[in-house]
């Protein structure tokens, strides 16, 4: 009986210099910054003061609401 080896093809690798990969990364960082659509000031102003209106209203809820319960505790503990 003839026994038959297959070979596995092998496929090697080239090693890339890192200074490559390094440039390479820089060009494809590069391209991907120049799709960012940046928005402008008036959006970006606009923005911001949503969102700090929205922290001062629900920092106000959440204090009221800490001050309601507590004052509901100490009186619950009048009670006792």
């Amino acid at each position: 009986m003839a026994e038959e080896k297959k070979e596995k093809s092998v496929v090697k690798k080239e090693k890339v210099p890192f200074s490559n990969k390094i440039a390479k990364f820089l060009k494809d960082y590069k391209s991907e910054l120049k799709k960012i659509v940046w928005p402008t000031r008036e959006e970006t102003m606009k923005k911001s003061w949503v969102v700090i209106t929205s922290l001062l209203i629900s920092g106000a809820v959440i204090g009221l609401l800490d001050f309601g319960f507590g004052k509901l505790i100490l009186w619950v503990g009048t009670l006792v």
